[in-house]
């Protein structure tokens, strides 16, 4: 029995799963972050200490900058906010690294928050209980390298049987469970791999043209032929350039099983962890012969990637980053994606829309940018009357009064539960109330209260903003004269591109007609959208 030596103070409940409780649950143990609610409510109402917050943990992760809740709890902790913080272990508070565990002990150990558990409440300010708590952590960081170590030896003996360890098949397979033993395969899908055959083909031998000539066809050309031909991919999508490429690198086609080719590295930058996964080449990851059949040949494969090898991505020079002054700023008004630039070596940059099957028509650059100019000037005439006639202030007033009446309202809302909670301790104290029944309500009036909180704390925000609007709106208008009085294409692309982005938080753009059939090149139409002073907030 754990000691009821608790103060007075407001208490939370901070649930995570682990490993183990994920493979339970696969066993129909149920679902493990209600079992340990439940658990730790009913310890709650044992020690007749109120929890006033729950933070559910639903992300797995190594590290405390993986998992936002235990930041918010951590923080909370830090600016001693809690009393005691219930959880099922102390292992469950950390799995990460020494630095990761030193904070977490740190952070209960300076704010003297209690830790409490169905077997133990640790008092950070007792050096037995500090040196408990940190041989837990320890202990649970053990544990993750071990459980963490027999996944990867298992994931390696599979790789090593020829099994496929991955959690979607790629396109042209299914997989399927082997019979009479661990692990699983792949099961060629024949309509699919068709097309893989395809895209291998086209890549490696291009097609023959009706005069007899060889097309060559690079990645672009073959997910545009696709496309057209209204082959769905994997997903049931378009058919991308990073598709096919992925499909003419992965060695599956060929009959192999790789392992290593995307390595996590780790390294800490400004104090925090960073993880990417370079990609390796095919001579440094690991190859094995997989137990399922090759939809291409050892020898198409190897061409194509040979040929991949000869044109590799090239790293964009630092001050080539921004070619255009519109890059991430203007929107195709038909499909919605970003709009990009198309260089030309014997005329003007185009504006185009990245979906080559999209009908939205492109344009010249230097139109559409002159165009969004002449609409910032005609944007900001109409913006300064409105400013005139105070007429943006006293939309902004009346907004002002409604946010107040529902903080108002939420208060009398947030003083009635605290007088039910009251109530409910009476009725249990008179036996009106079984426990169960006590901690039923008292968890439906927390919930109800930390809902409304949350209401009000936004409609403060809201107010808040409010409250600086008139202000922001005056401000608003020299903002926009002054990048209109300095914009010139004289400037840099990238400042250009800065200068319109302080402005504007995106612009749409629609094209209907091409100039050779309409005759004209700046029959366009866009739409700006204004920063407007909520939208720094």
């Amino acid at each position: 029995m754990i000691s009821n030596a608790l103060h007075n103070g407001d208490y939370c409940i901070y649930l995570r799963k682990s490993r183990k409780d994920i493979e339970l649950e696969a066993l129909g143990e149920g679902e493990t972050l209600a079992r340990h609610e439940k658990t730790l409510l009913a310890l709650s109402r044992s020690l007749k200490v109120p929890i006033k917050k729950i933070f559910r943990e639903v992300v797995s992760g190594e590290t405390i900058q993986e998992r936002p809740e235990i930041q918010k709890l951590l923080k909370e902790v830090e600016d001693g906010i809690w009393a005691g913080v219930f959880v099922m272990e102390v292992e469950r508070l950390a799995r990460g690294d020494t630095s990761d565990q030193g904070v977490i002990a740190q952070a209960f150990k300076f704010s003297s928050t209690k830790i409490v558990t169905p077997s133990k409440i640790y008092d950070p300010e007792n050096e037995f209980d500090e040196e408990y708590f940190e041989f837990g952590l320890f202990m649970s960081r053990r544990e993750f390298k071990t459980i963490n170590r027999r996944l990867q030896n298992g994931r390696l003996t599979s790789i090593s049987e020829g099994k496929y360890v991955g959690n979607i098949p790629p396109y042209g397979y299914k997989k399927y469970k082997l019979p009479k033993e661990k692990g699983y395969s792949l099961e060629i899908i024949p309509e699919e791999a068709k097309i893989v055959q395809m895209i291998f083909d086209l890549y490696v031998n291009g097609e023959v043209t009706p005069n007899g000539d060889r097309e060559e066809f690079g990645t672009a050309l073959i997910a545009k032929k696709l496309n057209t031909l209204k082959v769905p991919s994997a997903k049931g999508g378009l058919w991308r350039t990073s598709t096919i490429q992925s499909i003419l690198r992965n060695p599956v086609y060929m009959g192999k099983i790789k392992w290593g080719s995307r390595p996590l590295k780790k390294r800490r930058v400004d104090g925090k962890i960073v993880k990417s996964r370079p990609r390796l080449s095919i001579n440094e990851m690991k190859l094995v012969q997989g137990r399922h059949e090759n939809i291409v040949s050892d020898e198409l494969w190897w061409k194509a990637n040979n040929k991949l090898s000869l044109n590799p991505a090239k790293p964009v020079p630092a001050h080539l980053k921004i070619a255009s002054p519109l890059v991430g700023l203007v929107y195709c008004g038909f499909c919605g994606r970003a709009m990009v630039r198309r260089p030309h070596p014997n005329q003007n940059d185009s504006l185009i829309c990245q979906i080559p099957e999209c009908k939205n028509v492109s344009s010249f650059l230097y139109l559409v940018e002159q165009r969004i100019i002449e609409s910032l000037k005609k944007w900001l005439v109409e913006y300064k009357t409105d400013w005139d006639n105070n007429k943006r202030i006293e939309e902004q007033n009346n907004d002002a009064e409604l946010l107040e009446n529902a903080i108002n309202k939420i208060d009398k809302d947030i003083d009635n539960l605290k007088i039910q909670l009251d109530n409910l301790h009476d009725l249990l104290e008179q036996n009106i109330y079984t426990p169960d029944v006590f901690i039923d309500r008292t968890k439906k009036i927390t919930e109800k209260t930390k809902k409304l909180d949350v209401e009000k704390t936004n409609l403060l925000k809201q107010l808040e903003a409010l409250g600086g609007v008139n202000d922001k709106v005056g401000e608003m208008i020299p903002v926009v004269e002054h990048v209109l009085d300095l914009y010139s294409l004289d400037h840099s692309p990238a400042l250009r591109n800065e200068m319109l982005k302080s402005v504007l938080s995106k612009v749409v753009y629609t094209k209907e007609k091409g100039a050779r059939w309409h005759g004209s090149l700046d029959d366009f139409s866009i739409k700006i959208f204004p920063k407007l002073p909520r939208d720094h907030h």
